[in-house]
């Protein structure tokens, strides 16, 4: 039976692990998504160099957010990842008005994405695929991950010697019936700044997230210290949001040249170098 929701216009990239269709098809996946109050001064310092600017805050903090994934049937094959993002907008386009309601437009009217901070991932050709397509920090480790209706537990180990780099886990709080979140990211793919779209569907549950806690290792791996600096270890968070029936496109990223007059509703995405310095590998 047909499902224009994966029906659409694929094309082939290469990368060195292996061809990659685009987008990206995701059949059968679990998500816990966990949205945290995290450190300003830290984020601010991780977005030097980018083009971008924090866009989403709680107080003098700002949000982050922790996406642990199963990714049971895709087109690239199954594996674990799991992603710690913050909210921006690129520094040359206003604010939105109501910033979170913004999270929850269509995906190519929303001024405000996510910057994924560290995004660890299980096989070769996830890792590779999203490094040199899209230019996300990717790397290969083994991920655990447990979901039921009581209880959640996920670790990622430090690459080096399978230590935990991080743990998330606790008890489920009661949920209630919520829409499913789609994505816009904004990352940094050599010297331009990449609008990504990533269409999702499901049945979501929101919760309270006092149950659950996240646990920093001792790992000394630079995704364990960012988590530290970013006030993370031993955070609860406020919100968090389950699904096993969960279901995405991850599009090509589009360059953009992060000016106002690229911003949704005037030319959005609309294909443009930008000279943009990350800092990344330096950190």
């Amino acid at each position: 039976m047909s499902d224009a929701f994966f029906d659409v216009p694929r094309t082939t990239a290469m990368t060195s692990a292996g061809p990659v269709e685009l987008p990206i098809l995701y059949h059968d996946v679990s998500n816990v998504l966990a949205l945290f109050r995290g450190r300003r001064g830290a984020v601010e310092e991780l977005l030097v160099g980018t083009g971008l600017q924090p866009a989403l805050g709680l107080g003098g903090d700002v949000v982050l957010a922790l996406a642990c994934y199963q990714y049971r049937q895709t087109s690239i094959g199954a594996y674990n990842e799991v992603g710690v993002a913050t909210f921006v907008k690129p520094t040359g386009w206003p604010a939105p008005r109501v910033a979170i309601a913004d999270l929850y437009r269509p995906v190519d009217a929303r001024a405000i994405g996510a910057y994924v901070i560290d995004l660890p991932v299980t096989t070769a050709i996830a890792n590779a695929g999203g490094r040199e397509l899209w230019g996300y920090p990717k790397f290969v480790t083994d991920i655990s991950f447990q979901l039921d209706r009581a209880r959640f537990e996920c670790m990622v180990a430090d690459p080096a010697d399978a230590a935990p780099i991080m743990t998330f886990a606790g008890r489920l709080g009661v949920g209630v019936p919520a829409p499913p979140m789609s994505l816009v990211t904004f990352s940094n793919r050599r010297d331009e700044l990449v609008r990504t779209h990533v269409h999702v569907r499901g049945a979501v549950r929101a919760r309270g997230g006092g149950g659950l806690r996240l646990v920093v290792g001792g790992s000394r791996h630079p995704m364990a210290e960012r988590l530290r600096r970013l006030g993370l270890d031993g955070a609860r968070p406020f919100l968090v949001m389950t699904t096993d029936r969960f279901q995405s496109r991850l599009d090509a990223g589009v360059a953009i040249s992060g000016q106002p007059d690229d911003r949704p509703g005037d030319r959005a995405a609309r294909p443009r170098r930008s000279h943009i310095s990350s800092a990344r590998s330096a950190r």
